[in-house]
């Protein structure tokens, strides 16, 4: 009889002691899944500040200021009768 309680007490501290361990593995990966979904809020933050900026640009790019900036960013063509000052210390 206390071979059999013994026997039961090893098995019931060995089902308790597994069931700890599978509880502290699923904690840990429960962890790296949280850093994971951060990390992927973050992305999609930047993303859709990114997307933002460019429907403005497309909102922007038939209008007038934004043509001539173009014009004289890129392409170096200025208004006639504008005047054009050159830094020369660059």
């Amino acid at each position: 009889m206390k071979k059999k309680l013994k026997f039961n007490r090893i098995i019931i501290i060995g089902i308790v002691i597994y069931v700890l361990y599978l509880l502290i593995s699923r904690q840990q990966v429960l962890s790296s899944y949280k850093k994971e979904e951060q990390t992927y809020a973050k992305l999609i933050e930047q993303e859709q500040q990114k997307n933002a900026e460019l429907l403005e640009e497309k909102e922007n790019v038939n209008s007038t200021e934004f043509i001539e900036e173009i014009a004289r960013d890129k392409l170096g063509m200025y208004l006639p009768n504008e005047r054009v000052y050159i830094d020369i210390s660059k």
